[in-house]
């Protein structure tokens, strides 16, 4: 029984609650209807600044309901300001419930568009606006118009975004054309490089088959011998010393002297002496 009337009494505090926020709501909506209506008034006094105040707080009134942003885009569409009144637009369009309020919302939003030279992008919000009411001649009529646009807008090459975006395709194809350019370029370099280093190794190889054996370095060494020239020459393999062909002929010349001497003495003796070795 306890339990029962906790949980009644919880039930009636729940129920008091909500009926309380429904009519904070309701008063809110209430009030950012006025508002609206202040703005209206304001804005058909050319007074677009107060009007813009009013529409705003509106808006933070009721921020779920379509009517203050509607509003606020249509005083902005007013003023020229079409980038304002385009997020103003799409913002009411999110927060509509009715047909006829996305009817209109997507019927402005489509005429903002075609202001922008967004044709192709103004055809899709005609179309929305259709969708919710598809007996209005004038959406009819201004849909018609949208595509004849961007259909012309097509033949032209298309719209200023369309030819961004084409620009930014051939740059890019540019890009990849240039790179693919360079790799080729890189690579040819690279073989004519790898050929030229070939043909120097090639026609080194000549000249050193072309030269005697004593004009090839060895090892380095020839250089330092050239920084030295103090330094008595080595020997080659299978060559004398100049030393050695100095001792040799001065034995030679001690030997022709002996052999000179005894002919002397076999002269004098009468006696014929032999020069050569017997065979």
């Amino acid at each position: 029984m306890k339990l029962y009337i906790l949980l009644f009494g919880f039930f009636i505090s729940f129920s008091a609650i909500a009926q309380e926020s429904q009519k904070e709501k309701l008063k809110d909506e209430k009030a950012a209807t006025d508002l609206v209506y202040s703005g209206n008034e304001l804005i058909g006094e050319e007074n677009h600044i107060e009007a813009e105040m009013a529409y705003r707080k509106a808006i933070s009134k009721a921020p779920t309901k379509a009517v203050g942003s509607y509003n606020l885009a249509h005083s902005y569409i007013k003023s020229g300001s079409l980038e304002e009144a385009l997020f103003r637009s799409e913002e009411a369009a999110q927060n509509a419930k009715s047909k006829d309020e996305k009817h209109r919302i997507y019927h402005n939003i489509g005429n903002i568009l075609m202001e922008k030279e967004l044709c192709k992008e103004a055809v899709e919000a005609f179309k929305n606006a259709l969708r919710n009411d598809p007996t209005d001649e004038e959406t009819r009529y201004n849909f018609a118009l949208a595509k004849e646009c961007a259909e012309q807008q097509k033949q032209d090459g298309g719209g200023e975004d369309d030819k961004k975006d084409d620009n930014k395709e051939e740059e890019k194809d540019k890009e990849e054309e240039q790179k693919k350019e360079d790799e080729k370029k890189d690579e040819e370099k690279d073989k004519k490089d790898e050929g030229d280093k070939d043909k120097k190794e090639g026609d080194k190889e000549e000249d050193d088959k072309g030269k005697p054996q004593e004009d090839k370095k060895d090892d380095g060494k020839g250089d330092k011998d050239k920084k030295n020239p103090n330094q008595k020459p080595k020997p080659q393999p299978g060559q004398m010393s100049p030393q050695q062909m100095k001792n040799i002929l001065e034995a030679m010349q001690n030997q022709e002297q002996k052999v000179q001497q005894k002919i002397n003495a076999e002269k004098q003796k009468g006696a014929k002496v032999k020069t050569g070795k017997d065979w």
